[in-house]
């Protein structure tokens, strides 16, 4: 948990403070019999357990959590972003990544600061990390941002830079407004997360991007201060009980989650417990933050990942943060025919017929592409823009 200095102290008054619910008193005094755990009893407990993800904070008054952006405020567990980001910009879907969910379309994409995990190597530590309050000075309510999404023609709102978990409730809120307006919602999110703000965060959601960071739990404490088992729970979670598009990514560090046996073993799993059709990203690590001196991964490396993952079953395998067309380009799993080939984020070849009902078939086989696509694909491009919403 943080320690409190003058500067993080929290003001109540503050507009960006909001009510949240997942949260509990865990001390000896409070009435186990009482049902609604949000009404406290008069004896003001010592401690108030945040239970948005797995880290469980206990919180005195006035102590923010390991995000920071979640805190105690008058015995209640608040958050401190609402209607605040890091900034704003229009990105092409892929850089996401996501390849399958309406190829080439723009997708207007903000954070807040803060993060629930603790990862050494945070490609966004600048904002992740971020514990000045002047990086999330960018205002804009849920309805701005819906209503700004719809004129700069987005397709989508992406929830991303920092993870979307802990400013949960500034997350759905747009997203209920994007909703209204046809706009899609999609995470971009380490999947770290307990049960019930997990049902209802991805009740709003259209597809997701979970970064599974690595496959041993060794890796998880050590690197990240978490654990691998709840990010499962989470893969499971989207697959099996959500009709959210689901893809997945995981960053390849020299020597700490590079080696063939973790690289099967993954995509093994994926393969059993979510299915081939899974895409799978293998991106490519650049020293950053607490690791500055571990070296870039080998672009050989990650073709060696998307091999590992195609030998497993996974029918859609990438690599990432690399100039590689092949290792970025869909292929078909039956007839091997190249669907929509990539330069970067620019699509190039288009093979894919439209059926309806969002499902894209081979040009050349008949055989179904797993995914969300239109009979044309966007136009959007490799282009990325900041904007300021109006």
């Amino acid at each position: 948990m943080t320690t409190c200095s003058t500067k993080d102290k929290i003001d109540p008054s503050d507009a960006s403070v909001v009510q949240t619910k997942y949260w509990h008193e865990c001390d000896d005094e409070v009435d186990p019999n009482r049902v609604n755990h949000n009404i406290l009893t008069s004896t003001e407990p010592s401690k108030v357990q945040c239970d948005l993800c797995p880290r469980y904070c206990k919180l005195h008054e006035g102590q923010r959590g390991l995000c920071y952006v979640r805190g105690r405020v008058n015995n209640a567990i608040v958050l401190t972003t609402y209607g605040r980001s890091s900034g704003f910009a229009v990105d092409p879907i892929e850089k996401k990544p996501l390849n399958h969910f309406y190829p080439g379309s723009s997708v207007l994409s903000f954070g807040t600061a803060g993060c629930n995990l603790a990862c050494k190597f945070c490609q966004n530590w600048d904002i992740s990390k971020s514990r000045e309050m002047d990086t999330v000075m960018d205002y804009a309510m849920p309805a701005m941002i819906a209503k700004n999404a719809q004129d700069l023609g987005c397709k989508s709102v992406a929830y991303t830079y920092n993870d979307p978990t802990i400013y949960h409730e500034y997350a759905i809120d747009t997203a209920e407004e994007c909703r209204i307006l046809g706009i899609k919602n999609v995470a971009v999110t380490a999947g770290y997360m307990c049960e019930e703000p997990r049902k209802e965060f991805f009740s709003f959601m259209d597809a997701v991007n979970v970064d599974l960071k690595a496959f041993t739990d060794d890796f998880y404490w050590k690197q990240t201060g978490a654990h691998l088992e709840p990010v499962l729970d989470t893969l499971k979670y989207i697959k099996h009980e959500t009709n959210v598009w689901l893809e997945i990514t995981t960053l390849i560090i020299p020597g700490l989650n590079d080696s063939s046996d973790e690289l099967k073993q993954m995509s093994e799993w994926v393969v059993s417990e979510l299915g081939s059709d899974i895409p799978m990203h293998f991106s490519a690590f650049h020293p950053d933050y607490k690791m500055n001196k571990t070296p870039h991964t080998p672009q050989e490396t990650l073709t060696i990942a998307r091999k590992i993952a195609m030998n497993a079953g996974v029918r859609y395998a990438y690599t990432g943060n690399v100039h590689d067309e092949a290792g970025g380009s869909t292929f078909c799993h039956q007839c091997g025919k190249n669907l929509i080939s990539r330069d970067w984020y620019q699509l190039g070849e288009w093979n894919l017929s439209y059926q309806g009902n969002h499902i894209g078939i081979c040009n050349n086989c008949g055989a179904s592409c797993a995914g969300f696509f239109e009979a044309t694909p966007g136009n959007w491009g490799a282009n990325r823009r900041r904007v300021v919403l109006s």
